[in-house]
């Protein structure tokens, strides 16, 4: 268990209450879960109850921003993803939090990427052939996401911006009902989050995964190739899952918080159930660094792709 924190002489330790985790997100999503799994397996490292409430709106901005405005004591923490520490910002013209300014990052959990399925009557098996097709004929293809403003959307934007292609968007409520639409051939391209279910449905062949968008190919799924060896080097969309605290939190609470996500994501049991989600393991060293790059990297694809979350 962490060693407590006593910030001066007479005051109580941390934690001396239940911490709150604000997930901005509706329960059941990938946030959602993967709060949930931070909650379980990193709250007897701290010695702590870890209460999830979901706050969800504006593409998790809602909750996001609350977080920002919390006392920074370390009892008010946010389950932040890409959307809410790097796609919200950059794409809304008035953003209510600064990523940067108005957060620390107390643990990064997981890291899960986008994919390019299609409906296997399009009678295509590479993101190469998809391209050509599409190219083939302008205006005639669409593509669906989880919605606008998602990081979906965004997947498929940017596909259009490095393909050079001319498709049009088919937002639906959540990445569910529009895979279903794929399946049952009334949609011919959806960019969703990789999951074990999207896993099922291609090796089932109701539908196919033409690329992953990550850097490497992912151990839930090896035998599928990357948008980069696609030929197609920017596609790299990866969703991380993490813990954000508000800025000024004491850094011996920030330390804890730290200590007790590597804790957890030593145990065979949160390696399991990220296997399970079709995620894996984050593994950045400097965690503040790596938001800073995220930040810098997707503000200029943001803005190349005109991407805008109202």
């Amino acid at each position: 268990m962490c060693a407590l924190w006593a910030p001066a002489f007479g005051q109580a330790r941390y934690p001396e209450r239940p911490i709150r985790l604000v997930v901005p997100f509706v329960p059941g999503g990938e946030t959602d879960l993967m709060g949930r799994l931070w909650a379980k397996y990193a709250a007897p490292h701290l010695g702590a109850t870890i209460v999830v409430e979901n706050k969800a709106g504006a593409g998790g901005s809602i909750g996001a921003a609350e977080v920002a405005r919390s006392r920074p004591d370390g009892y008010s923490l946010l389950a932040g993803t890409t959307s809410t520490q790097i796609l919200n910002p950059a794409a809304m013209n008035e953003p209510p939090y600064d990523p940067i300014k108005d957060f620390v990052t107390a643990g990064l959990v997981s890291t899960t990427p986008t994919c390019v399925v299609v409906n296997p009557g399009l009678q295509i098996n590479s993101l190469k052939e998809l391209v050509s097709l599409v190219k083939a004929n302008p205006g005639k293809y669409s593509y669906g996401s989880a919605g606008p403003g998602t990081i979906t959307n965004l997947t498929g934007e940017l596909l259009k911006l490095q393909g050079g292609l001319d498709m049009q968007h088919i937002p639906y409520k959540g990445s569910a009902p529009g895979i279903q639409d794929l399946i049952a051939g009334h949609l011919p391209i959806f960019t969703p989050i990789l999951s074990t279910t999207i896993i099922s449905h291609h090796r089932g062949g109701r539908l196919r995964i033409l690329a992953i968008n990550s850097e490497a190919r992912v151990k839930s799924a090896p035998e599928i190739p990357t948008a980069i060896e696609a030929g197609m080097p920017g596609m790299r969309v990866q969703v991380f899952n993490g813990v954000f605290a508000p800025a000024g939190t004491p850094q011996p609470v920030i330390e804890l918080l730290r200590q007790a996500t590597a804790k957890a994501k030593g145990e065979d049991g949160l390696r399991q159930d990220l296997q399970n989600a079709g995620a894996e393991l984050s593994a950045p060293g400097d965690l503040d660094g790596f938001i800073r790059e995220e930040v810098a990297r997707w503000t200029p694809i943001i803005k190349a792709t005109g991407f805008k979350i109202q």
